[in-house]
């Protein structure tokens, strides 16, 4: 039985760099969903990954990355119809981080899976299946990801869900919003940033939005802070959980790998949910924010991705530290 099977984007991310004088731009696979699985493949868990991609330098890159971290790629397909996603990144001094992407309806692979090429026995045989809302942002990957949701959720499985909010890559607003609070009536465990929160529930502030979400059947709720740590929101209370201080280059990819870390503890424990208490939170919660902080200390997402050995020492040596 595979752990964990993501549906949706795998992209190649252009990250920049200076060399004497000169903005460099490196390639490294990357898009939300796959970094998850990756990062928990990385750790131990079994995973899969199902989506699209084009027949062309890139789509043979991605797909030897994924096979490298050992996901299963049974369900990625290869078209030569279409393009495979490209996305620029940009980190300025303060280290905010600007994209541009090169991704559309009528060209990009990832846009253009549909539900009958989704595979299904991937669905059958996990234990969580993970999306986020990118694939929702045009047709027909929103009606092939929303039916293999729905299908998973049919089967048992518990749905992980990140909204991962990327407003220039949906045609208004006002659409990317009404699209990622659809979603969110699926997730088991959710994770998001606070901003992310409040676009999801209309709340202002943050105990109101997590009761909102909690309310609407989300059983765990992440919140990433990042140099804060996190916040973990169940049924049985809300606790923030304090981050590990590194030396931070590169923050791409550091929540998947956060999400990633934290799935594998939730698997690793081998209870329910409903079964977790506070210690499995704490133990879940602070595994993840060393993950997430070790991931950005190197530049790309998946090539930054630490082993489980360089986890542990972090949690080691290092006292958490509240902001």
């Amino acid at each position: 039985m595979t752990d964990i099977v993501a549906i949706g984007e795998l992209l190649v991310d252009f990250t920049c760099s200076r060399l004497d004088g000169e903005t460099i731009y490196k390639q490294n696979a990357g898009g939300a969903p796959a970094n998850v699985v990756c990062m928990a493949s990385k750790l131990g868990a079994s995973t899969g990954f199902i989506g699209k991609i084009g027949r062309d330098m890139f789509g043979f890159y991605l797909k030897k990355v994924l096979f490298d971290n050992k996901v299963d790629t049974t369900g990625l397909i290869l078209d030569p119809n279409y393009s495979t996603t490209l996305a620029f990144i940009h980190n300025d001094e303060e280290g905010d981080r600007d994209f541009v992407f090169y991704r559309s309806p009528q060209t990009a692979a990832d846009l253009n899976l549909r539900y009958g090429e989704v595979n299904r026995e991937l669905i059958d045989e996990c234990k969580i299946f993970h999306f986020g809302s990118l694939s929702l942002s045009s047709e027909p990957a929103r009606t092939a990801t929303v039916n293999a949701v729905e299908y998973a959720k049919m089967q048992g499985k518990y749905i992980s869900y990140d909204p991962n909010w990327r407003p220039l890559l949906w045609e208004s607003k006002e659409a990317g919003i009404r699209a990622m609070k659809s979603a969110a009536q699926y997730a088991d465990i959710i994770k998001v940033s606070e901003n992310e929160l409040q676009l999801l529930t209309d709340c202002g502030a943050l105990i109101p939005g997590v009761a909102k979400l909690l309310g609407a059947g989300v059983k765990i709720i992440c919140i990433t802070q990042g140099a804060k740590g996190c916040i973990i929101a169940t049924a049985k209370g809300i606790e923030r959980y304090p981050a590990y201080k590194v030396k931070s280059i590169d923050t791409l990819g550091s929540g998947d790998s956060f999400f990633g870390a934290f799935l594998y503890k939730l698997l690793k424990l081998e209870k329910s949910i409903e079964e977790l208490d506070s210690e499995d939170i704490l133990e879940m919660a602070m595994f993840a924010n060393a993950c997430g902080a070790l991931c950005s200390t190197k530049q790309g997402a998946i090539p930054a991705m630490p082993s489980k050995e360089d986890i542990i020492k972090l949690m080691e040596t290092v006292k958490p530290e509240r902001n």
